[in-house]
């Protein structure tokens, strides 16, 4: 049960990132960012992709589709991104420097789901 409620907190916060913040534009700072890092004339393009990869990340998470490899992916996506951030742009950043902090509580919370998916299947 744990497993399941994890998966889908998971995939809905890829999810909205995904849609709602870059896609649609919901929330205006992560073009900026995405302006300060790679130029102006390129930023929204490259948003709206990040945002489509976001919701196939959500959608890949959902499937259980290979989900160790999943799990590093997003790892991997997450620190990179808010290593990235952290260094280039962050006075952008909602929270600042701390924004790195619920990063890493993200990650955490990726691998105790991966932790718990394989605990379920030894016990299945």
């Amino acid at each position: 049960m744990r497993y399941t409620i994890l998966t889908y907190v998971i995939a809905l916060v890829w999810l909205i990132n995904g849609l709602y913040c870059k896609v649609l534009d919901g929330v205006p700072r992560h073009q900026q960012i995405v302006a300060r890092i790679i130029g102006e004339a390129y930023a929204r393009p490259f948003t709206i992709l990040i945002g489509l990869a976001e919701i196939v990340m959500a959608f890949w998470v959902v499937s259980r589709w290979r989900p160790q490899l999943n799990a590093w992916m997003q790892i991997g996506v997450v620190a990179t991104m808010n290593l990235l951030e952290f260094i280039l742009v962050p006075d952008l950043l909602l929270w600042g420097r701390w924004n790195a902090l619920f990063a890493f509580c993200f990650i955490l919370l990726v691998y105790y789901q991966e932790h718990l998916r394989k605990k379920r299947k030894l016990t299945a």
